[in-house]
């Protein structure tokens, strides 16, 4: 009788089952272990719609299907010595919007290795005797098809340059190095490249290399009054926006080619 007594006493302290208590169990138990039984304890119930992952915005969604790899840019430091001179901080806008193709207007028979000699003497030409702050050039490309920064700030950012009076802000100005009158030959590499840089640059802020942008002129030394607005190509030519020969009519019509490259590369149709 004695053990019958003890086994009924036993059962007696035996815990009844509370519906949900194993969850709070989850708090004493080690990370991913709590994790574990979290999924287990929840299997087969429906995911309630809070725990669903946020669609993505539209504009962020668009961008990343038209944003091109970014080629190779070898750094300012391969050939500015910037402790030579004060350099003065950079100025920004809020993003680029098109971009403006410039010859330089120098021999086309260097080396590739001369590239950053010859950058030098452009920057020393128009810091010295221009008394510009810097290159005004954001991005310049050589016969080789290689891509070098320009002006200071950061490649990847918006910085406010001094390649297209008149229209310096929201853009980017892209310089070849050479000369490219009619009759002649502009190197592949070159415009290879022009197109991989134009589709990076661009695809930062989602714009299309083949339509028009809206800009605004910044003084009446370009082809536009003061103020005025100006739909001018995304990807275009610094005769676009100002009077001269520049970029030079060899590379002015290669410019609907490079467009068209640059799209493809940012995945459009």
């Amino acid at each position: 009788m004695r053990v019958i007594r003890r086994r009924r006493r036993a059962r007696k302290r035996r815990p009844v089952p509370i519906p949900g208590a194993a969850l709070l169990v989850l708090g004493c138990l080690p990370g991913l272990a709590a994790v574990l039984a979290l999924v287990l304890s929840t299997a087969g119930a429906e995911r309630p719609v809070a725990l669903r992952s946020p669609r993505p915005p539209v504009q962020a969604r668009s961008a990343a299907l038209h944003q091109a790899p970014r080629p190779r840019i070898v750094p300012r430091t391969a050939w500015a010595d910037d402790g030579a001179r004060t350099q003065p901080p950079p100025h920004y806008d809020d993003k680029v919007v098109a971009v403006f193709v410039h010859h330089t207007d120098s021999p086309n028979s260097y080396r590739c290795a001369d590239t950053p000699r010859i950058i030098r003497a452009l920057y020393a030409g128009q810091t010295r005797h221009r008394r510009w702050d810097d290159i005004g050039y954001n991005f310049l490309i050589d016969r080789c098809g290689t891509i070098y920064e320009g002006r200071a700030g950061g490649a990847e950012r918006p910085v406010t340059g001094a390649h297209t009076q008149g229209f310096n802000h929201r853009t980017a100005g892209i310089a070849a190095i050479g000369t490219f009158a009619a009759g002649t030959t502009v190197p592949r590499a070159m415009t290879d490249a022009l197109a991989a840089l134009a589709a990076w640059k661009l695809g930062l802020a989602d714009v299309d290399p083949r339509t028009r942008a809206r800009l605004v002129s910044s003084n009446g030394g370009s082809r536009y009054r003061q103020g005025a607005t100006a739909l001018l190509p995304t990807l275009a030519g610094h005769d676009d926006g100002y009077r001269t020969h520049c970029p030079g009519a060899a590379l002015s019509a290669l410019l609907p080619a490079i467009r068209e490259r640059a799209a493809r590369l940012q995945g459009r149709r």
